[in-house]
């Protein structure tokens, strides 16, 4: 006899006005918690970080008019909280593996935006000698196993990453970031059976920012609440607010902990919102103007301002000093890839092949 087994309950998704600000009367638990492990120096180090990234890629937006920056370009406008957050609770010799949209990624983990600005510009200084533009960023000392230009191509390479981990009992972990259109993807499921069915220390993070390419998620997605897809592989599942940089801090700091001494895998959502189309060439007309406006209402840097205004750490003044300083680095990492020169003919075929 066959039995029926029910669908799950849909989680009505939450709206703009629902999502909460950082507000220094209004923490839960778990932030102060965060609060008092930051500290006021870590916090504004978290900040300029984040201020940087929306900075840098202002920036970039200018110079792609102008046409220094050719090809695809996939900006992080919107998700600062959710890179910075996540990526300052891990260790330096986690392995970290991205999608297009990677240039957030490298600046949380830390990388200068001269080397990255420079392989934006197509100059042999960037941080992949000029040969990968926007999409494939890659860093061997910040274990950054690359951004992707292939949708879902780099889930695989995570599950790798965290099998490597396991095998060596390193106590690694690996974090893959993917937008919310590779869910559907069959390497997304390959993965995550894998890494259930071995225990590996593999964290899946699906930058969930409502839209893949300009198809909604609800138009593309029977399921629209993605940890339901965890229980599909016998594994944990946890959503965040991924505009919220103490709760993004919050929910890596816990997994990683676990993970270090007991290996498994996790599927996090993070809710996020990008302010740009899908790449620069997209103009967003499939979004209302009212819903953008709504989604800057709780802009993830603004939050983090507010915050540290209202606990006395950071005056005007200073606010001002900090924003200064920020987009003259990213005017330094222009001149610097303006100034560096285009990679030689001779190395056509370097790093193509192995040595």
């Amino acid at each position: 006899m066959a039995s029926l087994v029910a669908a799950p309950r849909k989680k009505p998704d939450a709206k703009p006005d629902e999502l909460k600000t950082l507000s220094a009367g209004a923490l839960t638990r778990r932030q102060k918690q965060v609060l008092d492990e930051l500290g006021r120096e870590k916090l504004l180090e978290l900040y300029r970080r984040m201020f940087l990234i929306r900075s840098f890629e202002q920036r970039c937006e200018q110079m792609y008019q102008q046409r220094k920056i050719g090809g695809f370009l996939h900006l992080y406008m919107g998700e600062e909280a959710l890179g910075v957050g996540m990526l300052s609770a891990i260790r330096p010799d986690d392995y970290v593996v991205t999608s297009y949209r990677d240039h957030g990624i490298a600046l949380a983990l830390g990388l200068s935006p001269n080397v990255l600005m420079a392989e934006l510009f197509g100059k042999v200084t960037g941080v992949s000698r000029g040969k990968g533009g926007s999409m494939h960023f890659y860093s061997r000392e910040r274990n950054l196993l690359g951004g992707h230009g292939i949708v879902a191509g780099q889930i695989p390479i995570g599950l790798g990453a965290a099998f490597t981990a396991r095998y060596l009992d390193s106590e690694r972990v690996s974090l893959t970031f993917l937008g919310d259109g590779a869910v559907q993807q069959g390497t997304f499921h390959e993965s995550l059976n894998m890494a259930s069915l071995w225990n590996l220390p593999a964290i899946f993070i699906i930058e969930n920012n409502q839209y893949g390419m300009g198809t909604a998620i609800n138009r593309a997605s029977a399921v629209t609440d993605f940890t339901l897809k965890a229980q599909g592989y016998n594994m944990e599942g946890v959503t965040v607010d991924g505009m919220n940089l103490l709760d993004c801090y919050a929910v890596m700091a816990d997994a990683v902990a676990k993970r270090r001494e007991h290996p498994a895998p996790l599927l996090i959502e993070a809710k996020t919102y990008r302010y740009r189309g899908h790449s620069i060439s997209d103009p967003a007309t499939y979004r209302k103007k009212e819903e953008i406006e709504r989604y800057q209402k709780v802009d993830p840097i603004q939050q983090v301002k507010h915050l540290l205004a209202e606990l006395g750490w950071l005056q005007d003044a200073d606010a001002k000093e900090l924003e200064r300083d920020v987009r003259q680095e990213v005017i330094d990492a222009v001149n610097f890839a303006d100034e560096s020169a285009e990679p030689p003919l001779a190395e056509r075929d370097l790093h193509v092949y192995a040595d």
